[in-house]
C-alpha cells in the first residue's frame, strides 16, 4: 500500500531543494531528487522496494499531476466538440497522461535510487 504522506512530503523536500539549488550552486536537481526520495523512502520504511517504489512517487508526483490535469482538459475540450470528440478527446488524453507518466518516471530514477538508501535506512 502506498503512503500517500511519505510521498507527499518527498515532493515537498525535492521541490523545496529544488529552488533552493536554482539560487545556491552546488545544490542543483540531482541532490534535490536524491534527498526527497530518500525522505520519502525512509518515512514509508519497509525495506528497499518499498522505498524505491516511494521515491519514484516522490519524484514523479509533478509529472503524474500534470499528465492527470492534461487528460481532464483534452476529454472535456473533446466533449464539448460533441459526443465523438469525448471519445478522441479521451484517447488523446490517455495518450498525454501515459506520456507525461512516463517521462516523469524516467526523470524520477534519481528519486528512486534515493527512496532505496532511505527505505534500507528506515
Amino acid at each position: 500500500m502506498t503512503d500517500w504522506s511519505a510521498v507527499l512530503t518527498g515532493f515537498v523536500v525535492i521541490v523545496l531543494l529544488g529552488l533552493v539549488g536554482l539560487v545556491v550552486p552546488g545544490i542543483g536537481q540531482l541532490v534535490a531528487g536524491l534527498v526527497g526520495g530518500a525522505v520519502a523512502g525512509y518515512l514509508a520504511g519497509g525495506g528497499l522496494a518499498r522505498g524505491f517504489w516511494h521515491g519514484l512517487l516522490a519524484g514523479a508526483f509533478g509529472g503524474i499531476l500534470l499528465g492527470a490535469i492534461l487528460f481532464v482538459l483534452l476529454t472535456a475540450l473533446g466533449f464539448a466538440l460533441g459526443p465523438i470528440g469525448g471519445v478522441f478527446g479521451g484517447l488523446a488524453g490517455a495518450g498525454a497522461f501515459a506520456v507525461a507518466a512516463t517521462f516523469a518516471a524516467i526523470a524520477a530514477l534519481d528519486s528512486a535510487v534515493g527512496g532505496a538508501v532511505g527505505g534500507l535506512l528506515a
